[in-house]
């Protein structure tokens, strides 16, 4: 995601403030070996394990991990009809796995015949992440997609006056917020559970999975939902931000100011 997407080179307008020119197409492909192990299960079986992953990286895409067909379970693929045609990589071919007396129709694509400026994809398929019922890198099952090496996740302690107003009502208010910092994104101020006006959010039934923060709770308030969220589980790169919120909503206005003399 940082190679691919502004401001990282990769992307199709990474930015004027740069050294150096790309002789090189608008969108941009540019693949390295992931360097772990990674395997695959669906139906009690395990569809691909390899150690030799390619990861692509796409503009404006997520990379996606690309293995030798060497790896791969092909006695449990069976070759559709299905194509799709990419004006970057080629024309693919699909396959349904089946295993288990369970099948996922089209979750398996490769690019037999790339185009010449992509010919380093012939004998490597891909698979998407969702049919698949566990991805493990080495013996860490994963979630949401594979992390990018790319990716950094920065959590700071600051002294900063944050709020959170919602027609001029205070939600959250403290003087002692997270700053989250994440490749691609903007920066997110976490506020200590303590410092949240609980009576007035609800805790919604929406969960998001972020491969490189955890699994998200989302929070509502009355008529506006899922206006907040915080991880109570964080993973090993965000652990500072447990029992932590964070907010993000168009009926919300978030407030930031230095501490006094800063």
């Amino acid at each position: 995601m940082s190679l691919t997407m502004r401001p990282g080179p990769l992307a199709g307008s990474p930015g004027d403030e740069v050294n150096f020119t790309i002789d090189g197409p608008k969108h941009r492909l540019f693949m390295h070996r992931f360097p772990r192990r990674v395997h695959a299960w669906f139906a009690g079986e395990v569809v691909l394990d390899t150690e030799r992953g390619q990861f692509l990286h796409e503009t404006g895409l997520l990379p996606v991990l690309y293995v030798p067909e060497e790896d791969v379970r092909t006695d449990l693929l069976v070759r559709t009809d299905h194509t799709t045609h990419c004006p970057f990589k080629g024309d693919a071919a699909y396959w349904t796995i089946q295993a288990g007396g369970r099948e996922a129709e089209n979750a398996v694509w490769a690019y037999p015949e790339p185009k010449p400026e992509a010919a380093w994809l012939r004998g490597l398929m891909a698979f998407y992440w969702k049919p698949m019922d566990a991805w493990y890198d080495e013996d860490e099952e994963v979630h949401g997609h594979l992390r990018d090496p790319f990716h950094r996740v920065d959590v700071r302690r600051a002294r900063r006056h944050v709020r959170v107003l919602r027609d001029g009502e205070v939600v959250a208010e403290t003087e002692h917020p997270l700053v989250l910092s994440e490749t691609g994104l903007p920066n997110r101020y976490y506020i200590p559970a303590e410092d949240v006006r609980h009576d007035l959010l609800t805790r919604s039934r929406t969960h998001t999975v972020c491969p490189y923060k955890g699994e998200a709770t989302y929070w509502s308030l009355e008529g506006a939902d899922d206006v907040g969220w915080s991880y109570e589980e964080p993973l090993e790169d965000a652990t500072k931000i447990a029992r932590y919120l964070s907010f993000d909503h168009e009926a919300l206005t978030v407030e930031s100011q230095p501490p006094p003399g800063a």
